[in-house]
């Protein structure tokens, strides 16, 4: 679960639109504007509409979008983002975007109503980051953006459609790419057909950090990235969050090396601790996060970390 809105993006602290608590106020191009409404009433348009009357727009670097109502009106999907693209000649700096700040307290993850989130990097040709939260009526379209570096899905079910669009953009610039891909029970419905184009990198030249995360499906996920070709080019992986066991650390083992990984997270795992000893072991110079060990006994039920 997700409790707590975020506090720091793209690098800058996070200030809300309308508090006034902090004196003197931040210029507009150092922080992150959070830009809500309330859980359950539509003031998202209100907000929005003082960030433009109050903020130097021209400067603004980073933008939060969280509530804009209750998250489960589908009527109200489209409402940030048509705003978003409506005021795109306002925010000529504009290099980062975190769609849907709700916490659980707002909203379970897979409950926030989302739409189809191309348009804003059609609006946006200049955006540096994108960062989606919630998967509930989520589509994304093949796109060809040069100055994407970070594009990000926190989902409890990434829908099929979305990881096989990613995989068919053309994206020069993404250094990091990180999908949550989640349960079937909440339209995580993907597999390795949808990840191959993705984990085959032609569209994704510069990536350096790739995650293929939260999934119950973690041990697939680890099979396909054993022999991919992308691997060969990345700093570090993530395969966390999911139901890794030990039959997908051993495809990692036997897959192809690893070692030139600065980094490899697999927290959140059902690996035995002979099967941690033995990644410990083989990849004794590469920062291998192994915390938050689940019972991997067989006769447990294994659970991804945020799924509803």
């Amino acid at each position: 679960m997700i409790h707590q809105h975020l506090t720091e993006f793209h690098g800058l602290p996070v200030h809300e639109v309308g508090d006034e608590v902090t004196e003197p106020r931040p210029l507009a191009a150092e922080v992150a504007w959070r830009v809500a409404g309330d859980d359950f009433d539509d003031e998202f348009e209100e907000t929005f509409a003082e960030l433009l009357e109050t903020v130097d727009c021209a400067a603004v670097r980073a933008l939060v979008v969280g509530t804009w109502g209750w998250a489960h009106d589908d009527r109200r999907a489209d409402v940030p983002i048509g705003l978003l693209i409506e005021a795109a000649p306002r925010f000529p700096a504009l290099e980062a975007i975190f769609l849907g700040d709700y916490v659980s307290e707002e909203s379970e993850i897979s409950w926030i109503g989302q739409s189809d989130v191309t348009p804003l990097l059609t609006a946006y040709p200049r955006l540096k980051r994108l960062d989606v939260r919630g998967g509930d009526g989520l589509a994304f379209q093949a796109v060809d953006h040069a100055a994407l570096e970070t594009l990000r899905f926190e989902t409890g079910g990434l829908p099929a459609d979305v990881v096989r669009a990613v995989g068919a953009s053309t994206l020069p610039a993404l250094r990091h790419l990180e999908l949550w891909l989640g349960t079937e029970n909440y339209s995580g419905d993907s597999g390795p057909d949808d990840w191959a184009p993705i984990l085959a990198g032609r569209g994704l030249p510069a990536l350096r950090h790739l995650g293929l995360q939260d999934s119950e499906r973690q041990d697939d996920v680890a099979t396909a990235v054993a022999t991919a070709p992308i691997v060969a080019r990345l700093e570090s992986l993530d395969l966390s969050m999911g139901t890794l066991s030990d039959a997908g650390a051993e495809a990692l083992l036997t897959g192809q090396p690893l070692t030139h990984l600065k980094r490899l997270n697999l927290r959140h795992h059902y690996l035995s601790a002979e099967m941690s000893k033995r990644v410990l072991d083989a990849l004794a110079d590469v920062e291998v996060d192994l915390s938050d060990e689940q019972d991997f006994s067989e006769h447990n039920w294994r659970y991804i970390e945020v799924s509803e």
